[in-house]
């Protein structure tokens, strides 16, 4: 019996040291979990730092090329949200009064210099200079820290500063010169270092401080705008939103001194309203060699009313009296804004896009199921903030979906909590078969978890870069796709932001959807939002410059999307970030075209490509349906990508999943989370 007990205990010690080891390994797993985590996300740093130059010297040329340097990685840039406060605001007007007239001459010739900031007009360029602020520093000290973080740039006033990457001596920083300008758009990483090489004085803006000025230029000129259409009688009775649509579309139309505006004679198509300057109408009668003033028009006036209710002619001529300034509305573009077909075309469309939405999962199952319901098949992919699983319903295997694990610090600490809100709660609600489609969320202390539909067959960026480019035909069927989906979320109020390859989906049949983003944001009616948001190289130049954007936004990004499914690169591309956004700045026309794109389609990325938001197509009545009507697509059946008859020309080759694979299953004390999305 002795020896039989001591079996037992001898087992017994055996048993609790297996589960001692079982507890360590439990520990190093998770130990070497969160350091591959940070490998990963270190890695991912360090791939920004060298594939990144964010300066700008005395000229383009000044900072030489690092041999080696690979192409920019193209990564989703979303600045924390912004509103300006009444504090910031006061703060600013302050600084105005503490800059003498020499001061303010070098920083609005620093800013001219800058490639980015010389494209603020006057307004923007004195409301900026007005919010910068002083501040020194002493020789051999260091202004900026490779690596970090910033959200400041600098002008130069005294002194030399010394720019360095890896400890090599990129270039010398002169007075008059700017530093750190990225750093005004978005959280940015220094990739280089900045030192003085002598005692330096400088001028200092940050970029809540440039935000606030730019978005109170924008919405100044907004108010003013609205309030000049307010003026007039025939549109007085017009609702909020449409004076606002209407300003949104009048084109600012600049006139030199002696400049004749209309012509007498001429048909009559033009509203004008002067916003700035004087304008004389006179008029040419029978019988005398010379024309008759007939009256001195300044601004808040206007002229040409008639010709929004008729076609006729100009009975006199219209001649501008030094600089002036016209907000200018044709008659068709009038007419569809006021004329109420607007509101019944959206609700048709509405209607009709709905009514086409098939599904193959079974509601009530997906309903009932929790998150112990799901096995874990393998993982998909992993990103800034999680990763993705393939996952099943133990219930029924044959239904596959995605789940989005994604760490709650991380979003916190990265301050993208509103974002993944905004995009949760507008995909769980989108009823569109182009958006792929969110179904329920979980949680638990440290993570959510995002069930989604799953598309299998990868994205489109893979496809472009396994084929150099696509044809003709698969590029019209792909972007038919996104167009698609645009126009569901147009529809819906919803501005998408990141129209790019990666972010479309293909599912297995070969069909294009568009994918979860944070940069989804619901504006209501003609209004219009300033975080710097999207993708450099697709990103609109009114993003960029803050103007202010909205739903025009898109437009841009489609027309970049177009010019690189055709000929497999960007239009505006460059190893520095910097010199990509100058690029976009600088427009479509600076861009050469290749041989891979045919003239219809250059045409479509040219009009969709216009540096004015209005101007775009697809910015009139009918939204983007105006872009199915393009010459390009004219060989795209609509009916039958909108049905899904229409063959796909690719089918993406999916493994699908053994149904005797063993699969792991998630924290069964994971909770829903529903409706409350603030309890995050």
């Amino acid at each position: 019996m002795g020896t039989l007990r001591d079996l037992q205990f001898a087992l017994q010690l055996k048993i609790e040291e297996l589960r001692q080891r079982d507890t360590l390994i439990d520990e190093l797993e998770l130990e070497l979990d969160t350091k591959d985590e940070l490998i990963r996300r270190l890695q991912e740093e360090l791939d920004r730092y060298r594939t990144t130059v964010c300066l700008s010297g005395p000229s383009p040329s000044a900072a030489p090329q690092i041999e080696g340097m690979e192409r920019a990685k193209k990564h989703t840039v979303i600045s924390e949200p912004f509103s300006p406060d009444p504090v910031t605001l006061a703060r600013i007007s302050h600084k105005s009064c503490d800059k003498s007239q020499q001061s303010q001459s070098l920083i609005q010739a620093g800013l001219l210099k800058n490639d980015l900031l010389k494209n603020l007009d006057e307004g923007e360029m004195r409301a900026v200079t007005s919010c910068t602020y002083r501040c020194s520093i002493n020789q051999n000290c260091t202004l900026i820290q490779e690596g970090s973080a910033g959200e400041q740039a600098f002008i130069l006033e005294e002194g030399r500063l010394s720019v360095t990457q890896d400890g090599c001596k990129l270039l010398t920083i002169e007075p008059g010169d700017t530093i750190g300008e990225l750093a005004l758009l978005y959280n940015c990483t220094f990739p280089f270092s900045v030192s003085a090489q002598s005692d330096c004085k400088l001028w200092t803006i940050d970029r809540k401080s440039f935000q606030t000025v730019l978005m109170h230029c924008s919405l100044s000129r907004l108010s003013h705008s609205v309030e000049l259409l307010r003026s007039l009688p025939l549109l007085q009775s017009l609702p909020e939103d449409v004076i606002m649509k209407i300003s949104e579309l009048m084109k600012e139309t600049y006139y030199a001194d002696g400049e004749y505006i209309i012509h007498q004679g001429s048909v009559q198509v033009n509203l004008y309203v002067i916003s700035k300057g004087q304008v004389t109408l006179t008029e040419m009668r029978a019988g005398h060699e010379e024309h008759t003033v007939l009256s001195e028009l300044s601004e808040k006036q206007w002229f040409g009313e008639k010709a929004l209710s008729r076609e006729d002619s100009w009975t006199v001529s219209a001649l501008a009296v030094g600089a002036v300034t016209c907000l200018v509305i044709d008659r068709e573009t009038f007419k569809d804004i006021t004329n109420g077909l607007l509101t019944d075309c959206h609700q048709k469309d509405q209607r009709s896009i709905e009514s086409k939405f098939e599904t193959n999962e079974d509601p009530a199952l997906l309903t009932s199921s929790t998150l112990s319901d799901f096995q874990i098949i393998r993982t998909l992919g992993v990103g800034e903030f999680g990763h993705v699983d393939l996952v099943q319903l133990n219930s029924n295997i044959k239904l596959n979906f995605a789940m989005r694990v994604l760490k709650k610090k991380l979003i916190l600490n990265g301050g993208q909590r509103e974002h993944y809100l905004r995009e949760s709660s507008i995909l769980m609600e989108a009823q569109c078969p182009f958006i792929v489609r969110f179904y329920k969320i979980f949680r638990d202390p440290e993570q959510l978890y995002i069930l989604t539909e799953v598309c299998l067959g990868g994205n489109l960026s893979c496809l472009v870069k396994e084929k150099g480019c696509l044809d003709d035909c698969t590029a019209r069927f792909y972007t038919g796709c996104v167009v698609e989906a645009l126009i569901y979320l147009h529809r819906q109020g919803v501005v998408y932001r990141d129209i790019k390859p990666e972010r479309v989906a293909l599912n297995e049949h070969g069909y294009a959807k568009l994918t979860g983003s944070r940069c989804l944001k619901r504006l209501d009616g003609a209004k219009k939002t300033w975080t710097f948001c999207g993708t450099l190289g697709y990103m609109a130049p009114e993003i960029i410059l803050s103007k202010g954007h909205g739903r025009h936004s898109d437009l841009w990004s489609l027309g970049v999307f177009v010019f690189e499914l055709l000929s497999g690169r960007l239009p505006f591309d460059n190893t520095e970030q910097i010199k990509i956004i100058t690029a976009t700045i600088q427009g479509i026309d600076h861009v050469e075209f290749p041989k891979t794109i045919c003239k219809d389609a250059s045409d479509l990325i040219k009009m969709l490509c216009r540096s004015k938001p209005s101007e775009r197509l697809g910015s009139q009545r009918n939204g983007v349906k105006d872009v199915q009507q393009h010459k390009w697509f004219e060989e795209l059946n609509w009916d039958g990508i909108c049905t899904r008859t229409l063959k796909p020309p690719v089918i993406p080759e999916v493994q699908h999943t053994c149904e005797s694979v063993s699969c792991a299953l998630y924290n069964k004390d994971s909770v829903e989370l529903c409706t409350n999305w603030e309890d995050f």
